[in-house]
């Protein structure tokens, strides 16, 4: 008798495990669907291209609006997160004057090969590719927020000259600024990897290899030629102020730096400071 309470107990177990897997997976994608993309853009009358180009095995999965013979914004989210980080960008009407904008999702977030781990490099390397073939003969401003700023600034390395400016909004540059939490290495690990939920696994890879990857990087910053414009907040919790004095010290070689620090904002500025940033991205330099 003990041993058919033991099965079912193990059974119900089991079940609720699975269940747990999947709806956490659901719940946990931190993307927006095709029809909450259309419902926000419909909303604001504006045009916008929903579309994946195919990079080598992988995909990137990216937003367009704004008129196609204009420059390019071309905006790089953090960890974890997808194109929608920056949806209110997309929308802005000044912007759109100026600008033709482009959103995407990093390998292995919203629908860019979703779950599928990669580290620093390989992003950079994928979305250079991507960018290969999204070129309209005019200038590229890459913006990027959070894990989005080492993306770019590692874009920006391994291709000089190729991106008129580039503005790294609360990035982690800094190795020895970096302490990952030593909880994320279990996760990484069987069986506690399967049960890390939705977009929150790669996030939980990239974060675990970050200080190493910036500790590779590190000694090529000086090929970044290109303009740099470094916007953070003095309080940030995530990723400490103290990245602004490093970029200032490595990037030698940069055409221009420009440093415009928020007193006492956090992390989350692209949102919290939308005006300030969206009004410097009207002031970039043609």
């Amino acid at each position: 008798m003990n041993f058919i309470k033991h099965n079912k107990f193990k059974t119900i177990l089991g079940i609720l495990i699975v269940l747990y897997i999947l709806t956490c997976q659901s719940c946990a994608t931190m993307r927006m669907d095709k029809k909450e993309t259309k419902t926000f853009f419909e909303a604001s009358k504006i045009s916008y291209l929903d579309s994946t180009i195919v990079v080598g095995e992988s995909k990137i999965h990216y937003i367009q609006t704004g008129k196609k013979n204009l420059p390019t914004l071309f905006f790089v989210h953090g960890s974890p997160g997808s194109w929608d980080a920056f949806k209110d960008y997309l929308k802005d009407t000044l912007l759109l004057k100026k600008y033709r904008m482009i959103a995407i999702d990093r390998p292995g977030f919203g629908y860019s090969n979703f779950r599928e781990s990669k580290n620093l490099f390989e992003q950079g390397h994928i979305i250079e590719q991507f960018v290969d073939k999204i070129l309209n003969g005019k200038n590229i401003y890459l913006i990027g927020h959070s894990f989005g700023g080492p993306t770019i600034v590692k874009m920006a390395v391994d291709k000089p000259n190729y991106f008129k400016e580039i503005i790294i909004l609360a990035g982690a540059i800094d190795p020895n600024a970096e302490d990952p939490e030593k909880w994320r290495k279990f996760f990484k690990a069987q069986p506690l990897r399967f049960i890390v939920p939705g977009a929150l696994q790669p996030a939980n890879d990239e974060l675990w290899w970050l200080k190493t990857d910036l500790k590779y990087m590190q000694p090529t910053l000086n090929k970044i030629t290109t303009n740099v414009l470094i916007i953070h907040g003095t309080a940030d919790p995530l990723v400490p102020y103290s990245n602004v004095a490093f970029m200032e010290r490595e990037f030698v070689n940069a055409k221009s730096l420009h440093v415009i620090s928020i007193k006492n904002a956090n992390h989350f500025i692209p949102w919290e400071h939308y005006d300030l940033i969206r009004d410097e991205l009207l002031k970039l330099k043609e």
